[in-house]
């Protein structure tokens, strides 16, 4: 992974993953968890408008949206009995919403990978995080082609 591409809130997050001993880490991803931004009331009550990531064992959805000056806003559910992909929406959230396009799609593919949690986590779910990031990255690019 390129450290120069990481926008610096997403490099905060992984940096705070990292600088915990690994056995803590799976509580800062609980933390995460319950750090779910609520989404906006436009979509509250019409899942037609979020796309499911199929990745993920758990229903989790997203949208993003773009604003006329290019800035990225990422919006997902996720089931609370679900915390490990709550708080990896959470994050992603988090880290991607206030970003330009550019960073948004600058964002590596393996920054999940970068969190160290590879070991305190399945690889599926590893793999859901991928592919919440992929596809938020896929919308962004339709919605600014579009």
């Amino acid at each position: 992974m390129t450290e120069a591409v990481l926008p610096e809130r997403l490099a905060e997050i992984r940096d705070e993953f990292l600088e915990l001993p690994e056995a803590d880490r799976l509580q800062l991803l609980l933390e995460y968890s319950y750090e779910l931004p609520a989404v906006p009331e436009e979509y509250e009550g019409h899942p037609e408008l979020y796309e499911r990531v199929a990745e993920c064992q758990s229903p989790v959805f997203i949208v993003v949206d773009v604003d006329a000056d290019g800035t990225v806003a990422m919006h997902a559910t996720a089931p609370p009995e679900a915390p490990t992909t709550r708080g990896f929406a959470s994050i992603l959230a988090q880290g991607l919403t206030g970003l330009t396009v550019a960073e948004a799609l600058a964002v590596p593919g393996d920054f999940p990978q970068t969190l160290g949690l590879t070991r305190v986590v399945s690889p599926l779910r590893i793999a859901g995080m991928t592919g919440m990031l992929l596809r938020a990255q896929r919308q962004v690019r339709a919605k600014t082609t579009a």
